[in-house]
């Protein structure tokens, strides 16, 4: 296994010059080139743009034909060598500091371009995608060992609904209906923290410790009524759930206003209330129990900040989460209906094979078989499909970004490749492949983790 590892590790390197040299190619004989011509924008006086031209091919050396600046900039991100980047001076050493270069179009070092967006992508990816797993792995697997029931049939459709919505749609869609003021204006249209999000504490408090107490000790009462009711009567939770939905369904409908409310109101009210007791009918013990907690909380927030008039401040991590809502939601749906649909499928070709029905014949109850057996060896697709992760942590999503104003990765990417930025579009490049190989590196890893069977020697 670890020959096979470092042989893969030293493959990474004669791939990486291939991808950056196509990508370096590409922007070359695209119409305009690389040139200081194409970084000059706006009329100016001839020896003005002269002086500007001279300037920038002196920096950046864009008057030196295209092997010698794919050569240069080789140099200056390769970690050997006698001399550091943009110096003539000698660096004591065999090792230097790799040097990603200087942006064009924002005269800074990529590094410190990369630094400032890369947490924000970071931060919208290490949300979504835990959650998307989590989600697709109890959907899939619900559904596959209720192969042709209802909650089978009702996940299938509405994952496949899911799937085929736009990504920029369901944005619009939400934006329109959850953050604009002529409707539900729950959460914010766009960016990542309020106004004064910087001078907020960072946890959240209330105005006493007796409103603290009030607080918990509502959650706690409603979160385990609601639980212990959704754990041990199916009736009782499906009237419980009905009632809230209805509940809930009315007062969105009532906020939305005349004439639009008027019809509204008894379609959202119907609507919530037949969803919720679907779940409550048709879904499993642990989905009805995560959906009563969700439901409680909710109920008893609503109590707290309604009813017995709260004091409540927010600060800065409530206020961080609360504008990821609508990003996260726009950023996780089409892969957790793919990932669901992709759990269903592996999970049934497993539950169906010779080494479960062998568990059977000996005696395992279904449950072993299942958890034991079947879900570990239905981990490989998913595997596969997780070796794209790690590029896609760096890339971000160029749609969401741009559609809730959030300044990460992929509206840098965007940025760069209409800016024509040499060192920017090549560093990303870069960084993109080296995450691409490490992730499918990783899933042969844990595909020898996954399945004894596997093995690499």
């Amino acid at each position: 296994m670890l020959t096979y590892l470092l042989r893969r590790a030293l493959l990474m390197i004669p791939t990486l010059l291939g991808i950056t040299l196509v990508v370096f190619s590409v922007m070359a004989a695209s119409p305009g080139g690389i040139s200081a011509q194409g970084l000059i924008e706006g009329n100016l006086e001839p020896e003005a743009r002269r002086a500007l031209e001279d300037y920038y091919n002196q920096r950046y050396g864009l008057d030196d034909p295209l092997p010698v600046q794919y050569w240069n900039w080789l140099k200056n991100i390769s970690p050997f060598g006698a001399y550091q980047a943009d110096s003539d001076s000698p660096s004591g050493g065999l090792l230097k500091a790799p040097d990603l270069g200087t942006s064009f179009l924002y005269g800074r070092p990529v590094t410190e371009l990369i630094a400032e967006r890369l947490p924000i992508t970071l931060l919208l990816n290490l949300v979504s995608i835990p959650l998307v797993y989590l989600l697709a792995i109890i959907i899939g697997v619900q559904a596959a060992t209720k192969r042709g029931q209802s909650f089978d049939v009702a996940s299938g459709t509405a994952l496949l609904a899911l799937w085929s919505v736009p990504v920029m749609l369901a944005g619009i869609l939400l934006i329109g209906i959850f953050a604009s003021a002529q409707n539900w204006h729950w959460f914010p249209e766009s960016g990542l923290s309020s106004r004064g999000a910087a001078e907020m504490p960072f946890l959240p408090h209330w105005g006493s410790a007796s409103q603290a107490l009030v607080f918990f000790l509502l959650n706690v009462a409603v979160v385990s009524g609601f639980v212990v009711v959704s754990k041990y009567s199916k009736l009782l939770c499906s009237i419980l759930f009905a009632t809230t939905g209805a509940l809930a369904g009315y007062a969105m409908g009532a906020s939305v206003g005349q004439p639009s409310g008027s019809v509204v109101v008894p379609v959202l009210t119907l609507l919530l209330a037949v969803l919720f007791v679907m779940v409550a009918v048709y879904g499993a013990r642990g989905l009805r129990v995560g959906f009563a907690v969700i439901l409680g909380v909710t109920v008893a927030c609503w109590l707290a900040f309604n009813v017995l008039n709260q004091t409540f401040e927010s600060g800065f991590l409530f206020d961080r989460l609360w504008h990821l809502v609508l990003p996260i939601l726009c950023l996780s749906f089409g892969g957790l209906a793919f990932l669901a649909k992709l759990t269903r499928s592996s999970i049934l070709e497993n539950l169906v094979a010779d080494y479960a029905r062998t568990a059977r014949a000996k005696g395992a109850s279904e449950s072993v078989v299942l958890w034991r057996h079947v879900f570990r060896n239905s981990l490989i697709p998913l595997i596969t499909v997780a070796a794209a992760l790690l590029p896609g942590l760096l890339a971000g999503s160029v749609v969401v970004e741009s559609l809730f104003s959030i300044d990460g990765m992929g509206k840098l990417a965007v940025e760069a490749v209409k800016g024509r930025d040499r060192e920017l579009v090549l560093s990303l490049t870069l960084i993109s492949g080296v995450l691409t190989l490490v992730g499918y590196l990783l899933a042969d890893f844990f595909y020898a983790l996954a399945d004894p069977r596997v093995s690499y020697e």
